[in-house]
């Protein structure tokens, strides 16, 4: 049997999500082969998986890490440009032909679903965004109505014709992406909600003060963990900032960042109380060691976050619809606290911290969120859907 998987490449997330359910597949005896582009390409290479680079895409993004919908919606109109679309699609086409898979798995990619149903190949996509969505502002007010207007039947038509919608996330009360997944009905018989994809799950590891004293941490100072995400535009600016307020923060903090660079160096840079990671491979025994998650709103570092049991203070990208609409849905759990990125200095993060580590109604909302979620399998769940649309086939 044969999958390719075809994540979106910008930033890590897709293709960190899609990583774990290969690796497993790739045990019980399933060849599984990548295309996808950038950063994406960059990370399945490192991991060791067989990858094909197709055209990309991606979103214009200002100095500040803020997403320009006005010119990135120029660029890609309404929802692809048709030159790049077709592009990708032919692309797509020729890795399909060479590799002949039973299944085709995109993660938030509209070509290699196109491009499969083309061929009369199975498909499969995983999503946590239905549709663009501009920021509703004054200066964006038209340009959301039209992109409203314009993508939602073609977006859902484009998603949900084939066998199956995986939703990474978690089940009501909990769900994070509900913001983003507004599905009519008519489409919602081929979605499936299946539960985050975790790829080191707490239980899997030692205990807290086990891990802490392995990597060097104090046991009784505070340990907060900052992995960065995000494509490198979009999060250089933010890193700045973040790096420069934490080498002013009290000494009495243990700090560690991740920038999220594949094929980085993955040694230590050591700053007074403050560890910087070009790349971070035990990135789960950090989130296991730490006492507190200061992070941008993606939704892969929300679920893992919750699925460990940590607080966290979430700086969204500005103008990111998905991210603010995640961070928000977060703080109405009472889980995290939010700070905007023109807000973000050393005073605010700091009060934002000692509040979290202080408040001991935290601990019990946070233990009962934990213990449900920790009963759900993504990586399991999208395996079998994946074994029954090859099942089923066409």
């Amino acid at each position: 049997m044969r999958v390719q998987f075809s994540p979106c490449g910008i930033g890590l997330g897709h293709a960190g999500r899609c990583l774990p359910i290969a690796r497993k597949l790739e045990k019980n005896g399933v060849e599984v082969l990548f295309s996808t582009y950038k950063d994406g390409t960059r990370y399945i290479r490192q991991e060791g998986f067989p990858v094909v680079e197709v055209p990309p895409i991606e979103f214009v993004v200002k100095p500040d890490g803020t997403v320009d919908f006005k010119r990135s919606l120029v660029n890609i109109g309404p929802f692809l440009s048709s030159f790049t679309l077709l592009r990708q699609v032919e692309a797509e086409i020729d890795v399909m032909k060479a590799f002949k898979p039973n299944v085709v798995v995109s993660d938030s990619r509209a070509s290699p679903l196109i491009a499969a149903r083309l061929l009369g190949i199975p498909d499969i996509c995983i999503l946590n965004q239905f549709q663009i969505i501009v920021p509703r502002r004054t200066r964006f007010l038209r340009l959301a109505r039209l992109t409203d207007a314009g993508t939602l039947a073609i977006i859902g038509k484009m998603w949900t014709s084939g066998k199956r919608v995986l939703i990474p996330d978690y089940p009501s009360p909990y769900t994070l992406s509900a913001g983003n997944l507004r599905i009519p009905n008519g489409y919602q018989k081929r979605v499936r909600l299946i539960g985050p994809i975790i790829p080191v799950r707490p239980d899997q590891l030692p205990s807290k003060k086990e891990i802490r004293k392995k990597l060097g941490f104090d046991e009784r100072t505070p340990l907060i963990f900052a992995p960065v995400s995000g494509p490198v535009k979009e999060r250089a600016y933010f890193t700045g900032i973040l790096r420069r307020i934490f080498e002013e923060f009290p000494r009495n903090y243990q700090i560690v960042m991740s920038l999220g660079y594949p094929d980085a160096s993955i040694k230590p840079i050591h700053n007074g109380n403050v560890t910087v990671y070009n790349w971070l491979p035990n990135r789960f025994e950090h989130l296991k060691a730490c006492d507190l998650v200061v992070a941008r709103a993606g939704h892969g570092t929300l679920t893992q976050s919750i699925c460990y049991g940590k607080p966290m203070i979430l700086v969204p990208t500005p103008s990111h619809t998905e991210q603010l609409n995640n961070a928000k849905r977060a703080a109405d759990l009472g889980i995290v606290k939010i700070i905007e990125q023109d807000n973000l200095d050393k005073k605010g993060l700091l009060e934002a911290v000692e509040s979290l580590l202080e408040d001991k109604q935290f601990e019990g909302r946070m233990g009962k969120i934990q213990a449900d979620v920790l009963e759900l399998d993504g990586i399991e769940a999208a395996i079998q859907n994946i074994m029954e649309v090859a099942e089923l086939g066409n």
